[in-house]
């Protein structure tokens, strides 16, 4: 194999239950506010004082003050997400807009812990580091990715029995960067992790975003990140057990491939947003930039229950208010109908 040495038959059943169990805990939580609260806020807490002191512990790769930050930015992430949701007092423009921001910082960390490892050859908190210039193109192709991230003043709250945070600008071609850039930057900085945290975690939030919810990917993201760092503080030794680990090849031409991938890709994205913005005239800063796309008017109608026969009505009035068409007087976030 290219980028991994080949599995075992349990790493391979590890590696489906590991994504069936993400996509099921991200959709068991999305059944309620109730069960949300439950799962970012009851049990992170009851974790926190009997369970995480006894197993994240020094030596086991997670009982570092980083893996401790990363665990509580990630439940914090999903927690304000859930308060987005489900408490309109949280639906407010510049409160809504936060999650975009921590996205743009998190992607511009990750780009300069790769910059950082691109002399280290060798073991890094426990995992192999193999360097080279491949960790520079990578953290360009994350750069240009937290660029193009657009259109987060036309976040909405879909309604519905599910309450999802729901970025129809959040498009599959920048969807599909971040996933390169990401999956790329888990397998230079941490390879013998990267299928689990990397391509299976990757997974997990892109399989809904495409077939399940559709423009909920930054919420699908962010919790299952938290139940990713709730099992790695749980349960640390699971991805390094010789009966579930998926051992990279630590290939420099592996390393060179999928990082190069990345950036074309991204290059890609970010030539077609520029060409949004001065072909098209369109300032990120005042309106959505794709809001003439196919898949952006399915998202944006299926998520702000428009009556039946006013479909063109409501693309036609977003067209026309930009960003205004989702929030009312008061600067929360509403459905079409409501200003009806």
């Amino acid at each position: 194999m290219f980028f991994y040495e080949p599995l075992s038959a349990t790493a391979c059943i590890s590696v489906v239950l590991y994504l069936v169990f993400l996509i099921g805990m991200n959709e068991l939580s999305r059944a309620n506010k109730w069960i949300g609260g439950v799962l970012f806020i009851a049990l992170p807490a009851v974790l926190t004082v009997f369970v995480w002191p006894h197993t994240a512990v020094e030596g086991t790769g997670a009982g570092t003050w980083f893996q401790w930050v990363k665990t509580y930015s990630c439940l914090a992430g999903a927690i304000l997400g859930w308060l987005i949701v489900y408490f309109p007092a949280f639906q407010k423009k510049y409160i809504v807009c936060i999650p975009p921001v921590i996205f743009a910082i998190n992607i511009l960390e990750a780009c300069i812990r790769d910059f950082q490892l691109t002399g280290v050859n060798g073991i890094v908190d426990g995992y192999m580091v193999v360097g080279g210039p491949w960790n520079v193109i990578n953290g360009i192709a994350g750069i240009l990715n937290a660029v193009c991230i657009c259109g987060f003043f036309g976040i909405i709250v879909s309604r519905g029995k599910k309450k999802d945070y729901v970025w129809p600008d959040q498009l599959w071609f920048w969807i599909i960067g971040y996933d390169l850039w990401n999956f790329a930057y888990t397998y230079n900085s941490v390879s013998d992790r990267s299928m689990y945290c990397g391509l299976i975690l990757l997974a997990a939030c892109t399989i809904p975003a495409f077939f399940i919810k559709r423009g909920a990917y930054a919420q699908h993201r962010v919790r299952t990140l938290a139940f990713n760092m709730i099992v790695t503080m749980t349960i640390p030794w699971f991805y390094l057990h010789p009966a579930f680990v998926v051992h990279s090849t630590n290939s420099p031409a592996a390393h060179m491939t999928i990082s190069v991938i990345a950036l074309l890709f991204n290059i890609c994205v970010f030539a077609y947003q520029a060409y949004t913005i001065f072909g098209k005239k369109r300032n990120p800063f005042k309106t959505e930039l794709y809001y003439d796309n196919p898949k952006f008017q399915r998202v944006y109608l299926e998520s702000v229950d428009v009556p039946a026969g006013k479909e063109q009505e409501a693309l036609e009035r977003l067209i026309e208010h930009g960003y205004d068409a989702a929030w009312d007087e008061h600067g929360r976030v509403r459905a079409w109908r409501d200003s009806q």
